[in-house]
């Protein structure tokens, strides 16, 4: 367990209580525990979230390829044992639960450019440590990421890259989501996090519907924050890529305050669903 920017409560029994000793933020904190480790594997589950009790036997099995299920035709398949899994997840908000699937039994990076596929959240990875430790197979968590946003999606394309993710398709995570998430409304973070992404995996600007779907995000929360200009710049570039595009329609209703972007996430997250 991993304090960051708060002393470490050591009353935890059986728990190894360590202070961030890297970059202030999420990303330096589970660095240092990764790097304070002496296990072949490394699991993140973060303060507000659930694991179920198979979580971690049923996805060390599930780095072995042949433990799960082909790859369809055309679709992402491994050559050799994976050195990262995931699985869906149960999403908490208010007195609901929504599961979120993938549908597929491999993650490649086609799959995540088009989408970030939120059912793969941090708290469902399983990484074996000495990947994350060698920076020509994965390498650490990015503490360059703006606010330490977005770097379970880095993380998960640089692994892509390397070969196809493994995927256990069985919510074995629940996340909570909800307006106490230090994440929850900041704008001008969640902006900054989603052009560092751009810049750092151009492939997602060649993927029209993922491009798409970031400069809508990226206009939905400049409405939010009243950066009208911005808002309608990200939206006619949503357009260009997909004028199909849903976020743009919602970042325009923002910006003639129509709708608060607050109360279409709040709509959207009693379905699993984000912006």
């Amino acid at each position: 367990m991993v304090y960051d920017q708060a002393e470490p409560d050591t009353t935890l029994a059986g728990v190894e209580a360590l202070i961030n000793t890297r970059t202030a933020g999420l990303a330096g904190a589970r660095n240092t525990g990764i790097l304070a480790l002496d296990t072949e594997l490394v699991a993140f589950c973060d303060d507000d979230d659930e694991w179920a009790p198979d979580k971690l036997s049923a996805q060390v099995a599930a780095l072995d390829p042949s433990a799960l299920a082909p790859a369809a035709p055309g679709s992402a398949a491994p050559g050799a044992e994976s050195d990262f899994c995931t699985c869906a997840i149960e999403v908490r908000y208010r007195d609901r639960v929504v599961p979120r699937l993938a549908g597929v039994h491999w993650i490649g990076v086609d799959q995540l450019v088009r989408s970030r596929m939120a059912m793969l959240h941090a708290s469902t990875f399983l990484i074996r440590r000495a990947a994350l430790l060698d920076p020509d197979r994965l390498g650490l968590v990015a503490e360059d990421a703006p606010g330490s946003q977005n770097e379970d999606w880095d993380l998960l394309l640089r692994a892509a890259r390397r070969g196809p993710i493994a995927h256990l398709d069985r919510p074995l995570v629940r996340v909570r989501w909800g307006t106490t998430s230090h994440y929850a409304y900041e704008y001008a973070t969640k902006i900054s996090s989603l052009r560092w992404m751009m810049a750092r995996h151009p492939e997602i600007g060649g993927c029209p519907p993922g491009a798409a779907r970031v400069y809508g995000q990226l206009a939905c929360w400049s409405a939010a924050t009243g950066n009208r200009g911005a808002a309608l710049r990200y939206a006619r570039a949503a357009v260009r890529n997909n004028w199909r595009e849903p976020r743009t329609a919602i970042a325009l209703a923002a910006v003639t305050r129509m709708v608060r972007v607050e109360s279409v996430l709040g709509a959207l997250h009693r379905r699993g669903r984000g912006i």
